[in-house]
């Protein structure tokens, strides 16, 4: 049984002064039955009465009173009042009552006592199916979603049968481990009792399937619900958007509005998010608009949506509009812009925000420091990148993780430092991942470092024995130093490690069609047009700077062998026909499958400036842009 600590006098009078202070309970006690009967507490003491006056008590006094108390303690967070109340309970032997502990169950639980909330449960006789959904909602609110689940069982084993709220609610705790085996069995048993299709199970099990990576899965719940609110729409838009079909949540926004359904600044926030993963300009526009007319400009979660695809998009300076007309900024909101221009490699602007930031009281996180010292490794300000490494430990008490350990080994090693990176990597207090010995790599390879590029190496086969592009890297080091020997003895463990390297393939969509280009392409229809333009345009780019880079074409050939090796790239091949294809003005957007290669970079940005064209590159999870001569990459080149 609960213990609690109570006044020995007028042990319900604070409790008559918060109703007073609420306004609920009228100072002349005369005027309703619950101001009489609080009026009765209050005019008891303790100390005086006897166990005979306690039981008149109760004829005068009933539960009701006191569910109309917890009630309004519940809404106003007032936990004394509760326990005043809780304590008069038990004196007055009322704990018996489901309905009443139940009420009590719930106010402990708003006012955020989780502990007093099951001691009370667990101390009850009998219990209703109220009594276990509120512990379950207790839980899952509280994000003790491991408590959520075992209730639930014990819930089970007691044999209570569960409601549409019972499963919403475990449902959501699955959600929170991504547990996929648990949404599956909980599945099952909705659909054993025929809960399946109602609104709420419904959008529970397709928003946790989404989380759990199981798209298919969410889809077709979505499909078999006859009823679907505006939230079961927002959920299933949202789980597209995190599955990275950017696509697909287009197109069942538009199915949603061709229906009249009600805009809510979830869906648009994931819409608008869709757009900028696509880098599809246009249609962010559209959505932008959408959300001007619809009245959630203003809401900071859109407007941090519409600024990141803006700044994705290449429209830098319609997204610092739309920042600068947002009147509370939040820590993420500030994070989205700073990251937009380091992704521009735009320093200066970074540095201004960033300053602007901490005058505005608000302290930057781990992402802020993220997008500072990518922004420094891009532009080579190795300084200001061991500035804010340290200003991120010493000033604002930040541990820097994974992200940033790689962005400093990238700082240092784009500068030539690569023993001091290699020290850092040995101080991290954590085990360097392959990302980080990635970025060592890939510098190793840029200034030739063949023994670091082999201890870098060596790491990285061991984190990730299946990923090719190690091996590959490593053998383009020994091929630039021209060691032939090695690169033979490296492609034949490759060959032995039975691992295959991806081939580079870029992919364009012109009319509704793709069109497929490999290294090399022969197969095209149009390819002898494509070449012959590819080579006019090679003579055209040079006037703008680019030179062929072909210290990065590793074969033992001779120069002109190797600028006609790199003209065979996809991506070039895929730029040209749609520079023939696509209308002036309009903008390119290729995918790739695998990272764009240094050369292909400089040509981009090059035809960029020559075409007056606005070119994306999308490969596997990233985005290079190239306007007028900038690039937004996030590689390491």
């Amino acid at each position: 049984m609960l213990s609690l600590s109570l006044p020995s006098k007028n042990i319900l009078g604070f409790t008559v002064n918060f109703l007073i202070r609420c306004k609920i309970l009228p100072r002349r006690s005369n005027t309703s039955s619950l101001s009489r009967n609080i009026s009765v507490f209050a005019s008891y003491e303790q100390e005086e009465s006897s166990p005979g006056r306690y039981s008149d008590e109760v004829n005068v006094v009933q539960a009701s009173d006191f569910i109309e108390i917890l009630q309004l303690c519940a809404r106003n967070g007032a936990v004394m009042e509760a326990k005043s109340c809780h304590g008069k309970i038990m004196r007055m032997e009322l704990q018996g009552d489901i309905t009443l502990s139940n009420v009590l169950i719930n106010a402990y639980s708003k006012c955020g006592f989780v502990d007093l909330a099951r001691q009370v449960f667990d101390g009850m006789l009998d219990r209703s199916l109220v009594s276990w959904n509120t512990m379950i909602g207790l839980y899952t609110r509280n994000r003790m979603d491991s408590e959520a689940l075992e209730i639930f069982l014990e819930m089970r084993n007691e044999g209570f049968k569960f409601s549409e709220f019972t499963i919403s609610s475990v449902l959501s705790a699955c959600g929170a481990n991504c547990d996929a085996l648990e949404c599956k069995k909980l599945h099952c048993l909705s659909l054993k009792t025929s809960i399946d299709l109602n609104l709420y199970v419904g959008t529970a099990l397709l928003d946790l399937y989404a989380k759990c990576g199981m798209i298919n899965d969410a889809v077709q719940v979505f499909e078999s619900m006859q009823d679907k609110s505006s939230v079961t729409w927002s959920s299933m838009v949202a789980g597209y958007v995190q599955s990275k079909n950017y696509e697909e949540a287009l197109l069942l926004y538009r199915r949603a509005q061709r229906m009249s359904l009600e805009q809510n600044q979830f869906t648009l926030s994931s819409v608008i998010c869709a757009c900028s993963n696509l880098a599809a300009l246009i249609e962010g526009k559209q959505m932008h608009a959408v959300i001007c007319k619809s009245g959630f400009g203003s809401n900071v979660f859109v407007a941090s949506s519409a600024v990141d695809m803006y700044a994705k998009c290449g429209s830098l300076r319609d997204s610092y509009i739309i920042f600068s007309e947002v009147q509370e900024k939040n820590i993420e909101l500030w994070n989205t812009i700073i990251s937009g221009f380091a992704k521009h490699a735009r320093p200066k602007e970074v540095m201004i925000l960033f300053e602007k930031m901490q005058q505005d009281g608000v302290h930057p996180n781990e992402v802020t420091f993220s997008s500072l010292l990518s922004v420094c490794g891009h532009t080579g300000l190795v300084e200001e990148g061991r500035r804010f490494f340290k200003l991120m430990r010493t000033t604002y008490g930040l541990s820097p993780n994974v992200v940033h350990y790689s962005c400093m080994v990238d700082i240092l090693g784009r500068a030539g430092l690569l023993s001091e990176a290699y020290e850092l990597i040995k101080s991290i207090p954590f085990v360097p991942t392959a990302s980080i010995w990635g970025s060592l790599l890939a510098s190793c390879r840029v200034y030739k470092n063949l023994e670091l590029a082999e201890v870098a190496a060596k790491k990285l086969f061991e984190l990730e024995p299946e990923n090719a592009g190690n091996h590959v890297l490593l053998s383009n080091i020994y091929a630039a130093n021209k060691q032939w020997e090695d690169i033979a003895k490296s492609r034949k463990l490759l060959r032995d490690c039975d691992v295959k390297k991806v081939r580079g393939k870029s992919w364009i969509d012109i009319k509704d069609k793709v069109h497929i280009f490999s290294v090399g392409e022969s197969g095209h229809p149009r390819i002898r047009e494509i070449c012959s333009m590819l080579g006019n345009l090679v003579i055209k780019l040079r006037k703008f700077g680019y030179k062929p880079s072909v210290e990065h074409e590793l074969h033992d050939v001779e120069i002109g062998k190797k600028e006609e090796l790199l003209m065979q790239h996809s991506e070039k091949l895929a730029l040209v026909f749609g520079l023939m294809c696509l209308p002036e003005g309009s903008t390119v957007r290729i995918m790739k499958n695998l990272r764009i290669c240094v050369d292909c970079h400089e040509f981009m940005k090059a035809a960029s400036m020559a075409t007056r064209r606005f070119i994306i590159v999308r490969d596997v999870n990233r985005f290079h842009h190239f306007s007028d001569g900038h690039c937004s990459c996030g590689e390491f080149w």
